[in-house]
């Protein structure tokens, strides 16, 4: 249908249904709003289309598995109700044009596509090597043109990055490939395009939990093949919400820190003549703790006992998850958080010792949650050092949460979500 005729349906209640399933039934008002502008956009730069639909991609949250991936270990993550929103349809000219609501507009000629390190880092980089990706698994790829918008904060470690990538890939699924890629193949793909034609060496949790969608949980045991298995648990009908309290921390000059991590961890399993330390147990590395000192240091020998409890961790998370034992769940959120400070050491920086608001956001959360009448959990969120931290908080405790983050961070620094099971879509009515 023309885009117009799309932003009539959707303003007559026909996507009602789907929304309720994306955004929970509270929600459909203000999200029928922010779809119908995205259309009104749309139309004003690209006109009214003919094949025009709804699209959606979510940001996710790292469950557990804190500084796993990169050593080939397990992770859980979730989708989440942020998202990043797409009124797209396709064109005959064998361009794609992408306009981003506050970004400038893409244009890439599908039939040019090459690495470039001038366009590292860019969008433009990342749709060439979406559609790059695609061609070489021999999957259709065509023009098209679609106007986006996000509400993925950045900086959050809510994957806005991720979110696009998939959302690319999402649009030449349904445009040309009559939907069916799997979700755990456009999230390859994504990582595909992130490290060859954007220039930067990521894992595949991000992209894989955006496109699946749920709970999911990955094994990274062959990075090139990663084991995906989606999780049947309800977080909503558990009687909880899952919060991203955002510190407002400074991520400019702590590249050092975060490389540090996985450089210390390698470095570890380099002595034992390998790669990286998926195989290594706890055994294994206090063998060898007085040479590791002697090497390495003692931060090193930590990280790395970090990575073999976490990957175990992660394992015994996802059981419970499946049979449906929060406790246990929420043993092992606790148990990421005490890990992540005193082995990892990933909470604050040691280059600005003064700002710790990592830690600060995580004693607020002790002193509000520990008197829940319903248990809560609290950890590190994302890579750590600044950023944001998560909770996992009984819907009944949500306000008296949220204004004590708030208190210390500034409103709007708490914000309360909701894991959504539906990962990359088209909207149906």
């Amino acid at each position: 249908m023309k885009a117009s005729e799309l932003k009539a349906k959707l303003k007559n209640g026909g996507y009602d249904a789907a929304l309720i399933t994306l955004y929970g039934g509270e929600n459909v008002g203000a999200q029928r709003a922010r779809y119908c502008d995205a259309a009104d956009n749309f139309i004003a730069i690209y006109g009214d289309a003919d094949g025009a639909g709804f699209y959606s991609v979510p940001g996710r949250s790292e469950i557990s598995g804190n500084h796993t991936d990169h050593n080939y270990g397990r992770v859980l993550a979730a989708s989440i109700d942020l998202d990043i929103i797409a009124v797209a349809a396709p064109a005959d000219d064998n361009v794609i044009r992408i306009k981003s609501e506050g970004f400038p507009e893409d244009v890439v000629g599908i039939s040019e596509i090459a690495v470039d390190e001038g366009k590292f880092f860019t969008s433009y980089a990342v749709i060439g090597g979406m559609c790059d990706g695609f061609a070489k698994r021999g999957y259709k790829i065509g023009g098209l043109c679609a106007y986006t918008t996000s509400n993925v904060f950045k900086g959050s470690g809510l994957s806005s990055s991720a979110a696009f990538e998939d959302m690319v890939g999402n649009l030449l699924n349904y445009m040309y490939n009559g939907a069916a890629i799997d979700a755990p193949t456009i999230a390859v793909i994504a990582q595909y395009a992130e490290n060859v034609f954007f220039g930067k060496p990521c894992g595949l949790m991000d992209q894989t939990a955006c496109a699946v969608g749920g709970f999911v949980a990955i094994d990274f045991a062959d990075p090139a093949s990663p084991v995906v298995e989606k999780l049947p648990f309800d977080l909503s009908g558990a009687g909880y919400a899952l919060c991203i309290v955002n510190t407002g921390g400074n991520h400019a000059d702590l590249n050092a820190d975060y490389a540090s991590v996985p450089a210390e961890m390698k470095a570890v399993a380099a002595v034992f003549g390998r790669k990286v330390l998926r195989g290594l147990a706890y055994d294994d590395i206090a063998s060898k703790i007085p040479e590791l000192r002697e090497k390495l240091g003692d931060r090193a020998i930590l990280r790395a006992l970090h990575f073999i409890e976490e990957n175990d961790r992660v394992k015994v998370q996802g059981d419970a998850l499946s049979r449906g034992d929060i406790d246990a769940f929420f043993d092992g959120v606790l148990a990421s958080g005490r890990s992540s400070y005193m082995k990892l050491q990933n909470v604050y920086t040691t280059v600005n010792v003064a700002e710790q608001g990592l830690s600060l956001a995580l004693a607020v959360a002790e002193h509000t949650l520990s008197g829940c009448a319903r248990r809560a959990a609290w950890r590190v969120h994302g890579g750590g050092f600044a950023g944001t931290i998560q909770a996992f908080v009984p819907v009944e405790d949500v306000e008296r949460f949220r204004a004590a983050e708030d208190g210390a961070f500034g409103a709007g620094a708490c914000h309360i979500l909701r894991v959504r099971t539906v990962g990359a879509t088209k909207l149906e009515g």
